[in-house]
């Protein structure tokens, strides 16, 4: 015959809310400081190509020339 399951406090169940709750928190607090050093250029740890400062450049180069 099936048993229930003994039934989770609620104080441990809203702990193991929090803990999930503030790893998606931390998640997204990261992601957004990334974001938000991408846009201001002061990014130091994510490195990427802009196509639009590419051309810039060698439209400089071009005309010193």
């Amino acid at each position: 015959m099936a048993v229930p399951k003994k039934r989770i406090s609620s104080s441990k169940k809203r702990i193991r809310k929090n803990i999930w709750k503030g790893k998606g928190s931390g998640a997204a607090l990261k992601a957004f400081s990334l974001a938000k050093s991408l846009s201001t250029g002061n990014s130091k740890s994510f490195y990427f190509s802009d196509t639009k400062e590419i051309n810039n450049q060698k439209k400089s180069e071009s005309k010193s020339t």
